[in-house]
């Protein structure tokens, strides 16, 4: 069997009134009640008959369903809010034997995604991709920090990915997923874009309505698919490349060089900043969001060359105590002007 048909459940729609189960605003809860959308979602994820699952945020499980009736060999739920265990509980009865699922009680920002998935089989980075899937509708106040959080696990091969490229299918705000897919010169090209395709291949799959959700959310929703990169475009310390890409696009509209100026103390800052981008073969003139990839890696390599000759350069923060951060690279100022 493909595909697993429940016993008859009471719907998503009727177990929220069951239970009582209200949106709370602080934790940015939006309940998905469409079926035929969140098989489309699960849909987007590719094959998951046999595989193990991690869906992130399953509220009163209407995704969860979905899930199930694709038959996962292993379905792990984390779940923030314990108002929701009942009718997570109901589900997890209904698809015995077939489906073997867990809840878990807990930030998804705290939990540890390589214990929870203990026993799922190891594939070779540069192989094929895992049995392995994260899906999720996101909280919106969460969806930008816990990317971020998970593309640095993806850089050092850890968490979800110690297992191989463990792929996302998760759901954003529209803008915040136009934003992952957006190329040089575009008005949607930002830090974000840089850092999701830096590390992989970002597909935007389509567009839920926001009149789908209860209550409404006053934007529309994307859902994305992430596919960790067999060679990741960059092979930096991933805190060192988010440094540099978030001090870049700290000013969209101006020249680049007059965002990058801000890596470096300001009695270097001249000299540093020129050849920063001369060692890069980047022009300085460009603006940030006109910079490709491959201009912003070796703008990167050069960062790190000018880091590994003084390696204060890399703990210099223009936004940190000032007096303290000027005085320590006064010292450093002669010497590395000689260099």
């Amino acid at each position: 069997m493909s595909s697993l048909r429940l016993p008859p459940l009471p719907t998503v729609r009727d177990l929220v009134k069951l239970y009582r189960l209200r949106a709370r605003k602080q934790l940015s809860q939006n309940f998905l009640m469409d079926e035929r959308l969140t098989d489309k979602i699960v849909k987007a994820a590719g094959k998951i008959n046999g595989h193990h699952v991690c869906e992130v945020g399953p509220g009163p499980g209407s995704i969860t369903r979905s899930i199930i009736k694709k038959m996962p060999k292993r379905l792990i739920v984390v779940e923030k809010d314990p108002r929701f265990v009942p009718s997570l509980e109901l589900l997890q009865e209904a698809s015995k034997p077939h489906v073997n699922m867990h809840i878990e009680i807990g930030d998804i920002l705290m939990y540890n995604l390589e214990k929870g998935l203990e026993g799922a089989p190891i594939s070779e980075w540069t192989h094929s991709l895992p049995p392995i899937h994260l899906i999720g509708n996101l909280p919106f106040s969460i969806s930008t920090i816990l990317i971020i959080r998970w593309l640095e696990r993806i850089s050092q091969k850890t968490s979800a990915w110690t297992y191989g490229r463990t792929s996302m299918t998760l759901t954003f705000q529209k803008e915040v997923g136009e934003r992952m897919v957006g190329q040089p010169g575009t008005v949607q090209r930002c830090r974000l874009s840089v850092m999701c395709q830096l590390w992989c291949d970002v597909h935007y799959k389509f567009t839920i309505p926001g009149t789908a959700f209860v209550p409404k959310p006053d934007v529309d929703v994307a859902v994305v698919t992430l596919y960790p990169l067999k060679t990741p475009l960059i092979d930096l310390p991933f805190k060192m490349v988010e440094k540099v890409i978030r001090t870049i696009f700290s000013t969209r509209q101006k020249y680049s060089r007059n965002s990058a100026e801000n890596l470096f103390p300001k009695s270097l800052r001249e000299e540093l900043t020129k050849r920063f981008f001369v060692m890069a073969e980047v022009e300085s003139t460009k603006r940030p969001y006109q910079l490709t990839n491959e201009e912003l890696v070796r703008l990167c390599y050069a960062y790190k060359s000018i880091c590994d000759e003084n390696l204060d350069i890399l703990e210099y923060n223009y936004r940190g105590p000032k007096h303290l951060a000027e005085d320590n690279f006064e010292k450093e100022n002669v010497l590395l002007l000689q260099s």
